[in-house]
């Protein structure tokens, strides 16, 4: 999460970003000349700052309407580009960061990286003396923690969609897969999860039952 990457490297280094929009843009075109309908997306990773967002989606947005005239495409591509919520300040500046996204993914795993300032390479050492003297109550990397990271992503998708009412939110981590979690992203009115294929029987069962749950609290 620290460091020179993500979306720091493509701004150093903008040729990476062109070479990769123009292998997705490439793709979508060949597969339409195919009657295939490929729908991709282009998630820009670890924002932090609103500008950061701004000027690499002029770039992506450039180098589609490049590629577009190289392969003498003259219809409609229509690519979504939002970001990864990575980062605590993009929560916080939500409302900054939606201008210029077309959709948030919120990158649970390092963004309870960087809100508890652990490390999944070493948090083994010390998280069982955690768990035992009750300091957490469960492991965060598992099982959301609704209190801290949670509040993020609900304040998040609340300055997002203050601006943006159709704004679409999801979750990509290990998060997506646990049942506890899927509750808590229901409750806050994300649209979709993403988890690893093995968690995805788990995921519907857990999905459907936040929806009856919330259903329920309607009613009561």
């Amino acid at each position: 999460m620290l460091g020179h990457r993500g979306c720091r490297l493509i701004i150093t280094f903008p040729e990476i970003l062109e070479m990769q929009v123009t292998a997705i843009v490439e793709s979508v075109i060949n597969c339409r000349r195919k009657r295939i309908k490929a729908l991709p997306e282009i998630m820009i990773p670890l924002v932090g700052i609103s500008q950061e967002l701004s000027m690499l989606r002029r770039l992506v947005e450039q180098t589609i309407e490049h590629v577009k005239r190289k392969k003498k495409f003259r219809g409609k591509l229509e690519i979504p580009i939002g970001t990864m919520i990575e980062i605590p300040r993009a929560a916080i500046k939500a409302d900054k960061v939606v201008k210029h996204a077309d959709f948030f993914s919120f990158g649970t795993n390092d963004l309870t990286q960087m809100t508890f300032g652990f490390s999944r390479d070493d948090i083994g050492s010390f998280l069982p003396e955690y768990l035992e003297k009750n300091i957490l109550k469960k492991n965060p990397f598992q099982t959301i923690d609704i209190s801290g990271v949670g509040q993020l992503i609900k304040m998040a998708v609340k300055k997002g969609r203050s601006i943006k009412k159709k704004l679409k939110c999801g979750i990509c981590g290990e998060h997506g897969g646990d049942p506890e979690s899927i509750i808590f992203f229901s409750s806050v009115n994300l649209d979709y999860v993403s988890c690893s294929p093995f968690r995805i029987p788990v995921a519907r069962l857990a999905a459907a039952q936040a929806v009856l749950i919330n259903q329920l609290e309607l009613f009561n």
